[in-house]
């Protein structure tokens, strides 16, 4: 009896403590197009996960680490933040042939969430690592299309 209160309690406190960070969830619209969900960590600090399609033949799912580097009071309400952060990335291409990606990202960007739950963010995330398929190599094209400002509209909660 006493290890299952234990359990129960042990589950009610992780339950609390991951409704008590701020969330964030919908689209990254840039170099293709990508479903994106952040969860807040240790204060301003957030994680940032990202599944999403290149074109008719590609498919990659990527996980960033995010340090809010500044948030300036530019407007009086609201809220800015400016962030920067390493990751990896996993994607599949399949239009020539089965291939895969493997890769280092690194993201920066400039966030606003609004009074209501409502955020937008613009970033930079180029992304360099190993292409394998009939030929293995280094590959660097997602630093080109990491270049390219990208857009995000997610709902914040």
């Amino acid at each position: 009896m006493k290890k299952i209160i234990i359990a129960a309690a042990l589950l009610m406190g992780i339950a609390f403590a991951a409704s008590a960070q701020p969330r964030a969830i919908g689209l990254r619209l840039g170099y293709g197009t990508e479903a994106s969900y952040q969860h807040t960590l240790n204060g301003e600090n957030f994680i940032e996960a990202n599944l999403g399609a290149f074109g008719f033949g590609a498919l990659q799912a990527s996980a960033v680490y995010n340090f809010m580097i500044a948030q300036p009071a530019w407007t009086a309400r609201g809220e800015w933040g400016i962030y920067a952060g390493p990751g990896v990335a996993l994607g599949t291409g399949f239009s020539k042939g089965y291939a895969l990606n493997i890769d280092v990202v690194g993201q920066v960007g400039l966030e606003y969430t609004f009074w209501f739950p409502l955020q937008l963010s613009v970033d930079l995330r180029p992304q360099f690592g190993v292409f394998i398929a009939e030929n293995t190599r280094f590959h660097s094209e997602g630093a080109w299309g990491g270049v390219i400002p990208t857009l995000s509209v997610r709902y914040r909660f």
